[in-house]
């Protein structure tokens, strides 16, 4: 049995929509071996998060005690002494994604063995630190998936996205 089920690295902080009025909010990813699934929301992953500004690690943290699931905790960092100091997280969640594509209960898991949760730990450190003279990557093992980031639909267009529309009309109208 594996500690980490699924990581997602590096992702954007601008890119996940928070919630407005009665929406709640969320944080969608793909596995990075099927871009072509249904995107999953993460908003109740447990587990331990990095907080990044830029690529430079500023804070690590924790979700599953209590309430706080990784939606709340990030969402708090937007608006505590970190507000506007990171804007790139990772996290490293011990709930698995279902075939159904909701996260299953964090209690069902059976207790992985000694140098399974050594080797996540491990991971989860080279992973989040990169550090330069680690040669290898972490080793989470085959039952750990990766996801990419989702940009939720509800947000508006990037700069990067409007400059692409406007050069595509310049270039269509010439």
């Amino acid at each position: 049995m594996s500690l980490v089920q699924s990581i997602g690295l590096f992702w954007n902080e601008a890119d996940v929509f928070w919630g407005r009025g009665s929406q709640p909010g969320a944080i969608y990813g793909l596995p990075a071996n099927n871009v072509t699934a249904d995107p999953i929301d993460f908003r109740e992953q447990v587990g331990v998060y990095v907080l990044y500004a830029d690529y430079d690690l500023i804070y690590v943290g924790q979700t599953g005690s209590g309430k706080s699931k990784l939606l709340n905790r990030l969402k708090q960092h937007r608006t505590d002494d970190l507000a506007g100091r990171w804007n790139k997280f990772s996290w490293f969640g011990l709930r698995r994604v279902l075939a159904s594509g909701e996260l299953s209960n964090v209690n069902q898991a059976a207790h992985p063995e000694l140098a399974d949760v050594l080797n996540h730990i491990e991971a989860i450190l080279i992973h989040a630190v990169e550090p330069p003279l680690n040669r290898q990557g972490g080793r989470f093992g085959e039952v750990v998936t990766r996801y990419l980031q989702w940009r939720d639909d509800r947000l508006p267009p990037t700069l990067e996205q409007m400059v692409l529309d406007i050069h595509r009309k310049v270039v269509d109208d010439t």
